[in-house]
């Protein structure tokens, strides 16, 4: 059987484009997990260590056909979706002049099969070394002339199912940053059920590579550090990347809002940012790590709006709460997955390491909101995180020169409890 699938193999660089689609058709079940054929796809292959990264020759293929006709693109797209879980495949998808077509590809308006291109991306930034090397990476890009609905045109774009402008397109390239670029087209694929959009992808899971960029330490800088790109008007003023992705919390997609949820949280390990993130726009801080100041992202309402309900406040309690959080209708619906419920609490948790986060909380009215989660919710490991976000707003504190540090230690002092990047 093996043999028998070798000798189709060598059908994915034949001349002929039907060979090719039916040799796709055909290989694609193999790639699924579990698969007991599954490892011919990394026969050869070589990672780590000091060896070059080196790739077998079906996975060259499938990496080419991608920039085939519709039905074999689609087929090896899928197929790297689903062999893309494997550590032995992350360098070679990351390598630069792959990396810089997927990107390209993603942030093309019509390419067919971005959607797929965004899971691809998403699995591989699950690895330390990919999240690396999106950092770095750059795309060459042709901005257009005034007056087009788009900006700019990703010049590695380049293929079957992601056409150019138009045949006499031109242009002077420049370089732009891949994630300023990758931020700026999952913000604006976002629309509402009546609107229409001009691209043919959703791009949801390019929320995913967000919350994977924010487990590395460069990656919370860039998206905390205000930047400009190809896309940011002259009227605009510059902000951090990290703004872009808050109107996403309340989102009806669980992998968008589920993303930027856990890219929100990751953030607030970085603790200089605290003020940062709890301050409104007018506000700008110093940091540490950015060239210029931060002007204050305000997530305290985008993380508390999921986490209330219908539930009516008395007008003492109603005075205590942040603007959004008033008169909310009695239609409101709290977020219905614990898991993001969960990584909601931990956010405010990560927010109580520092003496000014826990007094901005509050006075915001965040105990009022979590004392009313806290009366529905059935999920004991988010039962068990609200009493200790409770424990934190309510206890006494000590003059704040005094307490320098004891947060932390107390948090650290259960290792079974500690919050972790996700």
């Amino acid at each position: 059987m093996e043999e028998q699938y070798k000798e189709v193999f060598s059908f994915l660089h034949d001349r002929n484009p039907n060979a090719r689609n039916v040799a796709m058709a055909n290989i694609l079940p193999l790639t699924v997990a579990g698969s007991p054929l599954r490892s011919l796809f990394f026969s050869g292959m070589k990672s780590g260590g000091l060896n070059s990264t080196s790739d077998s020759e079906v996975i060259r293929d499938l990496k080419l056909l991608c920039r085939d006709q519709p039905a074999t693109a689609h087929d090896a797209f899928k197929a790297l979706v689903n062999l893309s879980d494997s550590h032995l495949l992350a360098p070679s998808l990351s390598e630069p002049l792959f990396l810089a077509f997927i990107v390209s590809y993603i942030l093309n308006p019509t390419s067919v099969l971005s959607d797929l291109a965004c899971m691809v991306l998403s699995n591989i930034t699950t690895h330390s070394g990919p999240c690396v090397a999106l950092l770095k990476q750059e795309i060459e890009v042709i901005p257009f002339p005034d007056g087009k609905t788009s900006n700019y045109y990703p010049t590695q774009s380049l293929c079957a199912t992601s056409p150019p402008p138009s045949k006499d397109f031109k242009g002077t390239p420049q370089k732009e940053r891949a994630l300023s670029l990758l931020i700026d087209a999952f913000a604006s694929s976002a629309t509402l059920e009546h609107e229409s959009t001009q691209r043919k992808g959703k791009l949801h899971f390019l929320a995913s590579v967000f919350a994977n960029i924010s487990t590395q330490p460069q990656g919370r800088e860039f998206l905390l550090t205000p930047c400009k790109s190809i896309c940011t008007t002259k009227e605009a003023k510059i902000e951090a990347p990290l703004s872009s992705l808050l109107p996403f919390t309340e989102h009806p997609d669980t992998i968008r809002r589920g993303g930027v949820v856990s890219t929100i949280k990751n953030c607030c390990f970085v603790h200089e940012a605290h003020k940062a993130l709890l301050s409104p726009e007018s506000d700008s801080f110093t940091l540490s790590f950015a060239n210029e100041p931060v002007p204050g992202l305000d997530i305290l309402p985008r993380v508390l709006l999921p986490l209330a309900g219908p539930e009516e406040f008395d007008l003492e309690d109603t005075e205590l709460l942040l603007p959004e959080l008033q008169f909310l209708p009695s239609t409101k619906v709290r977020e219905k997955d614990s898991i993001l419920r969960l990584t909601h609490v931990e956010t405010l948790l990560l927010l109580c390491t520092t003496r000014w986060g826990r007094d901005v909380q509050r006075k915001s009215g965040v105990y009022e909101i979590i004392r009313t989660m806290h009366e529905t919710e059935t999920d004991e490991n988010v039962i068990t995180h609200i009493e200790r976000l409770v424990n934190m707003l309510k206890r006494d504190e000590a003059p704040e020169e005094a307490t320098t540090g004891s947060i932390r230690e107390a948090e650290e002092s259960d290792e079974d409890e500690k919050i972790v990047e996700v």
